[in-house]
């Protein structure tokens, strides 16, 4: 157990942040932040804190003293999983996908989901959501796609309305943001840092007014496209700069059941784009289709800034109803954070 002077600081959430920030993996703050924000009914975000304790406790030893608080937090993760189970299946049934409804691969990524079986991933990683039985295919080609020649050929119009945001450097923000309600997340390296920028059009499930006003036409030709409705995770269109010296660590996206498309409107020498270890250069007004959820990675050695215009599309491979299942299930789990 805490001093009873150590437990008065700990009581004062800001000084709890402060300790995580300086100690990411502290056992006992992770835990006492999120008793905090069970205190206030905060649940998710309890939950992310405990479980955030429970995995920096399997890297290393743990003070006798927080072994009971550790416990108490596993019993807390292992509730909250079975209600977000329960609530899932309930969830699907109503949206037509019960147990007998379900496609087979949809099935699998469930149990996958849910912690019931693993998965065996050789190239594809994601870090949310994995559906099996998609081919590992790090690029897939222009020519694959009927409509990737007329969007290319709009490439000027789009380019012009990008470079007349970007002379409003505030309308750019740092592709990751820090969140003081979750847990410390810097995979890339490049936490609130502007190097690694992104103006979007389309984020949260829903066009960004002021943006896309200001970008009809490039609104418009991507809405033509088959791009991935999910709730809030998809579609993503913005206008991503990375600016020169920049260089983006490997790192995998959240799911597997889309592709990433990158058209390139500025794009100086020196700007070399690598998934799976096979390496492509960004060319201006060419569309670039790849597997986020390999291991890729950007870097930026030329003179100004590159500059792309990025949105996701469904695989291909998946069928109309797995579209809908995997749909219904992004719904459900939107809906649950919500509530």
């Amino acid at each position: 157990m805490m001093s009873g002077s150590k437990r008065l600081i700990m009581d004062d959430e800001t000084a709890v942040d402060q300790l995580i920030a300086r100690e990411p993996a502290n056992v006992a703050a992770l835990i006492r932040k999120a008793d905090l924000r069970a205190d206030v009914g905060d649940e998710r975000a309890a939950i992310a804190f405990y479980r955030a304790a429970v995995k920096a406790a399997s890297r290393g030893s743990v003070p006798a003293a927080v072994t009971s608080e550790l416990a108490r937090a596993q019993a807390a993760c292992q509730r909250a999983s079975r209600r977000f189970e329960d609530y899932l299946e309930e969830a699907l049934t109503r949206a037509g996908f019960g147990p007998a409804q379900r496609p087979a691969r949809f099935r699998e990524s469930l149990d996958i989901l849910m912690g019931r079986r693993s998965a065996v991933m050789e190239l594809q990683q994601p870090r949310a959501y994995y559906y099996p039985g998609l081919p590992q295919r790090r690029f897939y080609e222009r020519d694959e796609f009927p409509w990737s020649a007329e969007l290319e050929e709009q490439t000027e119009t789009f380019r012009q309305e990008a470079l007349a945001l970007a002379q409003d450097e505030s309308r750019f923000r740092p592709y990751l943001v820090s969140d003081p309600s979750r847990p410390p997340r810097n995979i890339h390296g490049l936490l609130d840092n502007p190097n690694w920028s992104t103006l979007p059009l389309w984020d949260n499930g829903a066009p960004v007014e002021g943006n896309v006003e200001r970008c009809p036409k490039t609104f418009a030709a991507l809405q033509k496209l088959d791009l991935a409705y999910m709730s809030k995770r998809a579609p993503w269109v913005v206008f991503s700069k990375l600016k020169p010296g920049a260089h983006i660590p490997p790192h995998t996206g959240m799911l597997n059941t889309r592709l990433i498309c990158h058209l390139g409107l500025v794009v100086p020498d020196g700007c070399v784009f690598r998934v799976g270890g096979e390496d492509r250069k960004w060319r201006e007004g060419e569309l670039m289709v790849f597997d986020d959820t390999i291991v890729h990675e950007a870097v930026n050695d030329g003179d100004g800034d590159r500059i792309v215009l990025i949105f996701d599309i469904w695989r291909p491979e998946l069928d109309p109803d797995e579209r809908r299942a995997v749909t219904a299930i992004f719904e459900a789990i939107d809906a649950y954070d919500a509530a």
